[in-house]
């Protein structure tokens, strides 16, 4: 295994609570990431790469369709968290997958390739080296492979009529993501990242949205904004006050509205042949 701390780039934390937050926004968008595995051919027998793999959530989506034959290999910076998502896994009886521990951003080579399929969601969205995790993740890919992408534009969080609170949430939340070098419109810019990562015009693109009610889907900004209370606080984006006075506005008024629509980041992907 290989791995590295030079993780600072990474705003939220690395809690049980987080972790589970993850699970959760993994089982969103569960359906639309399956869509493209089935867009681009995902079949049994092939080798796959999950870059950021974060819990194992879209592991086990790559290992029911490749099944025993096939392999599935995850990677991620997080060193127990990796090694968690393996035992999940594995207890699961998925046995064709392994986590690997591993900065994408401190390495040239990815390991363990050249995959059928590597895929990377919401990775680049983290990284101020994107381009060149990018051209990395593109050079793993085995001849006639696939590479799949999918990363959030937040630009598209909102609630009609418009909440005071929930923009100033997502003041706070795209304002911390932006002082440590998030792209919080990673998802839209994808078709010009390949062509700065030499992987060329997307053969296809897509893109995926999701609405429910203010006050459920309240709660999972939320849970984002607290995750990010220390990075915020860190670099001076926020006081601690200023972020529970913002969480106890947001709370009230998911309280108040409880029916608005509030719609989520979109979800945009785009993949490419090799």
């Amino acid at each position: 295994m290989t791995t590295t701390e030079s993780t600072a780039y990474y705003s939220l934390r690395r809690t049980p609570e987080e972790y589970e937050r993850l699970r959760v926004q993994a089982r969103v968008w569960e359906e639309a990431t399956g869509r493209l595995f089935d867009r681009v051919g995902l079949a049994a027998g092939a080798r796959c790469l999950d870059a950021g793999c974060g819990p194992g959530e879209t592991m086990r989506l790559m290992a029911l369709r490749v099944g025993p034959a096939g392999r599935v290999t995850g990677i991620d910076a997080d060193a127990p968290l990796a090694a968690q998502a393996e035992r999940t896994l594995q207890d699961a009886g998925h046995r064709q997958c392994r986590v690997i521990a591993h900065d994408l951003t401190a390495y040239e080579s990815v390991p363990g390739g050249p995959y059928d399929l590597v895929f990377a969601r919401l990775l680049l969205f983290h990284l101020p080296e994107r381009v060149a995790v990018l051209r990395r993740l593109w050079q793993s890919v085995a001849p006639g492979g696939h590479l799949l992408v999918q990363d959030y534009d937040l630009n598209a969080i909102g609630v009609l009529p418009p909440s005071a609170a929930l923009a100033e949430a997502g003041r706070l939340i795209i304002g911390t993501f932006g002082t440590v070098g998030c792209d919080v419109r990673a998802g839209a810019t994808l078709p010009s990242l390949f062509a700065q990562a030499g992987v060329g015009a997307p053969d296809g693109t897509d893109v995926a949205g999701r609405i429910e009610p203010f006050g459920t889907g309240s709660r999972m900004i939320a849970s984002v904004l607290r995750s990010l209370l220390p990075a915020a606080l860190g670099h001076g984006v926020a006081t601690a006050r200023e972020v529970e006075a913002a969480l106890t506005a947001l709370e009230a008024d998911a309280i108040r509205h409880p029916d608005r629509p509030m719609s989520w980041p979109l979800m945009i992907g785009a993949w490419k042949r090799r």
